[in-house]
């Protein structure tokens, strides 16, 4: 069995889930999401536990058990508690600023980097070179993360950049002169 599949899920007092033939409809103090069910994957409500259960023993259905379990779970943390992702901008004159749902990003390019807060992401400016993007979907919070970060991804020489807080990198050696003949 599924070591991820079989493990139940804690509903915390004020989440409310509504189990549908093709999805589970969770609702809660910071919103409203949904998870996939698959084919073949069932899941039941027992004392305020989520438990997941699978058919058959097929390789994609167990893969699928593992997957299903993980998505209700991550729906629910959201709207009780929401994710959060830090990004750090390193770099002499590299910092950011919000303005009226814009977030300005100072990079050293001749002009900021303008980017279009969406309407389910929260960014907030921490310090002007710590940014923190916070919402109720993980896949959504990862994604605009990301996206932030690819404006200026860490320089593998000097390390200048945007990135995650916590993140390891390695610095590089210069590099070696080209030479020709």
């Amino acid at each position: 069995m599924s070591r991820v599949g079989k493990q139940p899920i804690l509903i915390p007092s004020g989440v409310k889930v509504d189990i549908l033939p093709q999805k589970i409809k969770v609702e809660g103090p910071k919103g409203q999401l949904e998870s996939p069910l698959f084919e073949g994957i069932k899941v039941e409500m027992k004392d305020n536990q989520l438990l997941f259960s699978r058919q058959k023993d097929t390789p994609q259905l167990r893969s699928f058990h593992g997957l299903c379990r993980s998505l209700a779970a991550n729906a629910v943390q959201g709207v009780s508690q929401g994710f959060e992702k830090k990004l750090e901008i390193v770099g002499v004159g590299y910092r950011a600023k919000l303005d009226k749902g814009r977030l300005e990003l100072y990079l050293g390019y001749s002009k900021p980097v303008i980017y279009e807060i969406p309407p389910d992401i929260e960014i907030v400016l921490e310090k002007p070179t710590l940014i923190s993007v916070r919402g109720i979907d993980k896949q959504r919070v990862g994604q605009e993360a990301y996206k932030i970060r690819s404006f200026r991804k860490p320089d593998p020489y000097k390390l200048k950049g945007i990135r995650y807080v916590g993140e390891k990198l390695h610095k590089k050696e210069r590099r070696a002169g080209v030479g020709g003949v």
